[in-house]
C-alpha cells in the first residue's frame, strides 16, 4: 500500500472507546472515515464529536447481520466511491462461569465478536481486494490467555485470532494486508464500565491503539506485523 493519506476507512463499533479513538487518529492523518454503530443517534454524536477532524460518516449498522453490513458498506461506496481498510472492532463481553453462563449471553458473545467480523469481511472483502487494502481485527489478550469466567468471551477471541491468521494467508496473495491487534487492559465503556481519567491512567488508551493502527499502515508493504499484541506497561 502506498502512504497517502486519502484513504476510505470503515471501523465498525466507532461510536466510543478503540473504535471512537482509531477513528479520531485515522481523521488527523487526513483519512475519510465510516463509522458505525447499532444506534444512529450514538452514530451521530460520535460524528458531531468528530466532524472537526475530518470527513467521517456515522450509519447505523448492526455487525450481526450481512444483510445490514452490506447496506453499510454500500453508502461508504456511494459516498466515497471505494473502500480501503476494514477495522473490525464491534464487540462485547459476556463474563460468568459455565453452569451460570446463560444461552443468550453465550449466543450474543459468539455471533458479535466473531460471526460479526465474519459479516464485516464478506461485505467488504471485495471493495479491499480492489484497493489492495487493509484489514484490521481487534482481537484481545483473551484470544491466547484464557481465565476463569471467560468461557464465551474466551471462545470468541480464540476464534477471532484464528481467523484473521487464516485470513491473513487466504488474502496476501491479493496484495491485501490483515493483522489483529490484541489490547490487554483499555479505558473504555466496555463491560459496563465508566472510563475515569484518575483511576485509568495505567491502561491503555483508545488514542494509543489509533496511534498504533496509523503506524501499521504506514509501515512498508513489503512488512506485515500480522499479530499485535499490546498491554499496560505497568499493570495494576
Amino acid at each position: 500500500m502506498e502512504n497517502q493519506n486519502n484513504k476510505v476507512i470503515l471501523i465498525t463499533g466507532g461510536s466510543k472507546g478503540i473504535g471512537f479513538g482509531v477513528a479520531e487518529a485515522l481523521l488527523k492523518q487526513g483519512h475519510k472515515v465510516a463509522i458505525t454503530s447499532r444506534s444512529q443517534d450514538a452514530a451521530d454524536s460520535a460524528v458531531e464529536q468528530l466532524k472537526s477532524s475530518g470527513d467521517i460518516l456515522g450509519i447505523a449498522a448492526d455487525v450481526k447481520s450481512l444483510q445490514s453490513q452490506q447496506a453499510a458498506v454500500q453508502k461508504i461506496i456511494d459516498k466515497w466511491g471505494k473502500l480501503d481498510v476494514l477495522v473490525a472492532n464491534a464487540g462485547v463481553g459476556h463474563f460468568a462461569p459455565i453452569d451460570e453462563l446463560d444461552e443468550d449471553s453465550w449466543l450474543d458473545t459468539i455471533d458479535t465478536n466473531l460471526t460479526g467480523v465474519f459479516y464485516s469481511v464478506k461485505a467488504t472483502v471485495e471493495h479491499i481486494k480492489a484497493a489492495q487494502g487493509y484489514i484490521f481485527t481487534i482481537s484481545s489478550l483473551a484470544g491466547t490467555n484464557f481465565f476463569a469466567g471467560g468461557a464465551a468471551y474466551n471462545a470468541s477471541k480464540f476464534g477471532l485470532t484464528g481467523f484473521t491468521q487464516a485470513m491473513m494467508l487466504d488474502l496476501r496473495k491479493y496484495n491485501v494486508k490483515v493483522s489483529t491487534i490484541m489490547p490487554g487492559s483499555v479505558a473504555t465503556h466496555f463491560n459496563e464500565h465508566k472510563p475515569d481519567q484518575e483511576k485509568d491512567a495505567w491502561k491503555i488508551q483508545p488514542e494509543d491503539i489509533g496511534k498504533l493502527v496509523v503506524d501499521m499502515l504506514d509501515m512498508h508493504e513489503r512488512t506485515l506485523p500480522s499479530k499485535i499484541e499490546i498491554r499496560p506497561t505497568l499493570p495494576k
